[in-house]
């Protein structure tokens, strides 16, 4: 059996940049002391609105060809992590085929919130490593949650972007670099905790939902603050022991980018210093199923990555669902 590797990565961010001084502007108060304090976010990027989703992916996408020196006719699948497609029908991945002109490749979305993207890159893996029909898989992770944002509530306004991440999956030895391990978690009993809940088969987008709002993004109930520091370390220190690894051996783990306290203290419960994590948060904001990919695709794009690193992805999302993979670097960046 084939082993998984990542050959390629890219990441996009629209063009209009919202820094936190021009949210003290909209709101009358200071919200940028909490954000830079409390979450590490500087600024934004907010998408256009004649922008969709499958927009912000095929630049990150071409980025991610261009770089793992394939062409886009070449590509096999396409696999779309989002939960803010460009449609509720079809799926973001067969526009993405059509923009990209990538005539042969099979297409599907896949929607786990912000786990997506782990969970996407570790399908595409066993899709790889089980079929040899599958040679380039292109897997991205897009979020352009600020056309489902109520701009009047700051709270949550002002932690949301938009952007897309993307990586080339190539099979290679079976013994080689590439996705090792993985370990999925769910808890459906939170499903109704965080959501954008008009506009499927349980609540059609009626006059009446709109008008509540049910169309935007809403936290109807609060996470327990101890879920993430919990779980994160539980399902890390699981995957890391299918490859009898430690955690003081990851070189690099990259975490759903949504709050640094749950980062750090995750990292502090793995004994390893806050020095391990590529954080993007700063620059970019929370963008959901695409900030591993992005921060993925910075850190390449900063020369951080070395053939042999050891890498830890660490995503999760509303549902509530979590994806851990590691996984063993392939190149040189």
């Amino acid at each position: 059996m084939r082993r998984a590797m990542v050959a390629g990565t890219g990441l996009h961010a629209p063009s209009r940049v919202v820094t936190n001084v021009e949210l003290n502007d909209r709101y009358g108060m200071d919200v940028d002391t909490f954000l830079r304090e409390n979450r590490n976010i500087h600024q934004r990027h907010i998408m256009a609105e004649d922008e969709a989703t499958s927009d912000l992916i095929v630049p990150a996408a071409r980025e991610a060809l261009e770089r793992a020196g394939v062409a886009a006719e070449e590509v096999d699948l396409i696999v779309v992590a989002t939960d803010t497609p460009d449609y509720i029908s079809p799926p973001t991945a067969s526009v993405v085929q059509h923009k990209l002109g990538a005539v042969r490749a099979g297409t599907f979305d896949l929607n786990s919130a912000c786990a997506g993207f782990v969970t996407a890159l570790d399908l595409a893996g066993k899709y790889v490593a089980a079929d040899d029909r599958y040679g380039n898989v292109l897997v991205a992770g897009a979020y352009g949650m600020s056309k489902y944002l109520d701009w009047d509530d700051f709270k949550l306004a002002t932690l949301f972007a938009d952007g897309a991440g993307a990586v080339v999956v190539q099979g290679g030895g079976g013994d080689g670099p590439g996705l090792l391990a993985s370990s999925l978690y769910a808890d459906g009993s939170f499903h109704d905790y965080m959501g954008i809940y008009a506009g499927g088969t349980h609540m059609p987008a009626s006059p009446e939902a709109l008008e509540r709002k049910d169309h935007l993004l809403r936290f109807a109930k609060k996470f327990p603050a101890d879920t993430n520091p919990t779980h994160w370390p539980r399902l890390i220190r699981e995957t890391l022991d299918r490859i009898d690894r430690t955690p003081s051996e990851v070189d690099h783990f990259f975490f759903t980018q949504i709050n640094i306290a749950s980062i750090n203290e995750t990292l502090d419960q793995l004994g390893v210093g806050p020095e391990r994590s590529h954080n993007i948060m700063d620059r970019y904001a929370y963008t959901g199923s695409a900030c591993i990919p992005m921060a993925l695709a910075d850190a390449a794009r900063a020369g951080k990555l070395e053939a042999g690193d050891l890498v830890v992805l660490m995503g999760s999302g509303g549902g509530m669902a979590m994806a851990a993979l590691a996984l063993e670097w392939a190149y040189d960046t």
